[in-house]
């Protein structure tokens, strides 16, 4: 059994970290080389670092700030955010990513999620959903959370699996950054379509949260922002509280 992992989740707009509720309200919380040497110090499994500025999607916006935390961190770091071409994923791994998250580019060519893990290994492509419940349904949207796209969670997942995605990670656009909890029927209805690992994302406010995620499905790992950014809690706290409940944990 994969051992569960608690990742940091970074949004960065220019040089600067932010938080966002339901994708929108940008408030800035700090300095982002900061905050990942602090969450490498207190036992993250990995960091991931995401460009959300709408107005400047260019993968190399993020090199500079990736150079710097790269050289401060020493555990893996994914990076997304307007790569769309292999040229792109090759300078952001050459800068000191491990992975690279992807999302959305694969809605316009699943080869490209193919060619990514034949070139880099299935091991560093990881495709990330944004979702939205509409009329009890939930629906995809790409373009940070802007475009709305006509598949099924059901049919994009398993197109993805088909192309040799090595990792799904998924956000609740309606649960992000509002710390009142994960969205569980989504949880639940992703981890019985996909049989590569899980990363969720969005709404987790306490150590229950997390909790509740792992105990009810077979999600790999969890990904905080504002639990971390707007409460004294770090990824030490976390796995001790969660180790009371026998799940099962890396630790270093």
């Amino acid at each position: 059994m994969l051992k569960k992992r608690i990742i940091p989740l970074l949004l960065l707009m220019d040089d600067r970290l932010v938080k966002t509720v339901n994708f929108n309200n940008f408030k800035d919380v700090g300095n982002p080389v900061s905050s990942a040497k602090i969450f490498s110090n207190s036992d993250a499994d990995e960091l991931i670092l995401l460009n959300i500025n709408r107005e400047n999607r260019l993968s190399s916006s993020l090199i500079p700030v990736l150079k710097e935390i790269s050289e401060e961190c020493f555990i893996p770091i994914s990076v997304g955010g307007g790569i769309n071409s292999f040229n792109d994923a090759s300078e952001i791994i050459k800068n000191g990513a491990d992975k690279i998250i992807i999302n959305s580019i694969c809605y316009e060519n699943y080869n490209f999620v193919k060619s990514l893990a034949n070139k880099l290994g299935r091991q560093a492509v990881v495709a990330s959903i944004d979702v939205k419940k509409i009329n009890n349904k939930y629906v995809l949207f790409s373009n940070c959370g802007k475009k709305l796209n006509q598949i099924s969670l059901e049919e994009h997942i398993s197109k993805l699996i088909k192309n040799n995605v090595g990792e799904i990670m998924i956000n609740s656009i309606d649960c992000e950054g509002t710390m009142s909890g994960p969205d569980l029927d989504l949880v639940m209805q992703v981890t019985n379509i996909s049989n590569v690992p899980i990363i969720y994302s969005s709404g987790v406010g306490n150590y229950d949260h997390i909790k509740d995620i792992f105990k009810i499905s077979e999600v790999s790992a969890v990904a905080c922002g504002s639990l971390f950014n707007f409460t004294d809690s770090n990824p030490i706290r976390v796995k001790s509280y969660l180790k009371n409940y026998n799940i099962n944990l890396r630790i270093f």
